[in-house]
């Protein structure tokens, strides 16, 4: 064993015992020091050294006790008796010291134990949500997204106003979304106010404000913020925003059961139309091949972006592309998206 550095301010350090060899021998008297990781105890006479007890292995048998009683190991019968407080307290210490030196064959088990519930503790707070939400969102099929959607409209139309339902706009409406996205999948919903003039919603869903139909002469601009709304929503998944709002315990209920608690999405529409102020344009490369493929021009679209209030963050730029781009800018216009008078009536929608 190596040498213990504590031992070697004991060195000099001598007391009287008395040793008993076998518990019936008769006690003899024997000088006390320390030696090489060891307890040397010597005749009191002839000073010759009678053995030697290991410190490691050495046990004292009465704790807190006087006169102290030590033996060299669990099944010995040797015991030698101290009354000097020096040498108690010098043999305590340099044990001490050695016991903090041995191997801890259990130490490591539970170094692994704690560190792997420490582990499992961090993916639960940091980890497991998201990945159990983006879980969720992968397994919602459609019309589940679309049953969301609605709910999550709900709550969004208690800020911005009802959905506007008049007719014959209604069917104007399903005739621009038809020409739009002929893939189906989108529901296209014009409400009254709000603080953003469009957003999106799970199911497909695209909110547009009204004054983007009845402050244009065309349609082109009402069209150009679905196509940009609808390329946000490809962009990330409308379903993971609002699932991380309702929460993990919604989550987990809408994966085990299918259901979504409407109560868990209050206050969740003003808080999406909050931050779709601050959201950034759509991606102008993929936004731009687009419209060029609904035969759109994005001028229009890009001029109402520009003259936004409160100015959309990163809007000026993206318009400028998106002028600079326009696919349709020196040839002949492009076929209007729906007919003069489904335009009439698109503009009808929100009235009476």
């Amino acid at each position: 064993m190596p040498r213990v550095t504590a031992l070697s301010k004991y060195q000099r350090l001598e007391s009287q015992g008395i040793w008993h060899e076998t518990p019936d021998a008769q006690r003899r008297d024997v000088i006390v020091s320390f030696g090489e990781a060891s307890l040397v105890l010597s005749d009191s006479r002839s000073e010759s050294a009678l053995t030697h007890w290991s410190l490691p292995a050495l046990i004292r048998m009465n704790p807190g006790e006087m006169p102290a009683l030590f033996t060299p190991s669990p099944d010995a019968v040797e015991t030698l008796e101290l009354d000097d407080e020096d040498m108690i307290g010098a043999i305590e210490t340099v044990r001490g010291v050695i016991d903090s030196h041995r191997p801890r064959p259990g130490r490591l088990r539970q170094f692994l134990i704690a560190g792997t519930i420490l582990t499992a503790v961090l993916l639960a707070v940091f980890w497991l949500p998201g990945a159990l939400i983006r879980h969720t969102a992968q397994m919602v099929p459609a019309s589940k997204r679309q049953q969301i959607g609605e709910m999550a409209l709900a709550d969004l139309t208690r800020v911005t106003g009802p959905r506007c339902a008049g007719y014959p706009g209604t069917r104007a409406l399903a005739k621009l979304t038809d020409r739009l996205f002929p893939e189906g999948g989108v529901h296209i919903v014009v409400v009254p106010g709000g603080p953003v003039r469009a957003a999106h919603l799970p199911g497909g869903i695209l909110v547009l404000r009204s004054d983007l139909i009845e402050d244009f002469n065309g349609p082109d601009v009402a069209a150009g913020y679905a196509l940009a709304e609808r390329a946000r929503g490809a962009e990330t998944d409308p379903l993971l925003g609002l699932l991380h709002w309702a929460g993990l315990g919604a989550t987990v209920r809408l994966l085990t059961t299918g259901q979504m608690v409407p109560k868990a999405l209050h206050g969740y529409g003003e808080a999406l139309l909050r931050a779709a102020r601050l959201a950034p344009p759509a991606h102008d490369g993929a936004l731009i091949a687009r419209f060029k493929a609904e035969g759109l021009p994005t001028t229009p679209y890009a001029k109402a972006l520009a003259a936004t209030k409160p100015p959309v963050p990163g809007a000026a730029a993206e318009a400028a592309r998106l002028i600079a781009a326009d696919p349709f800018a020196n040839g002949p216009p492009p076929p209007a998206l729906i007919s003069d008078d489904n335009w009439v009536g698109l503009q009808g929608i929100c009235g009476d």
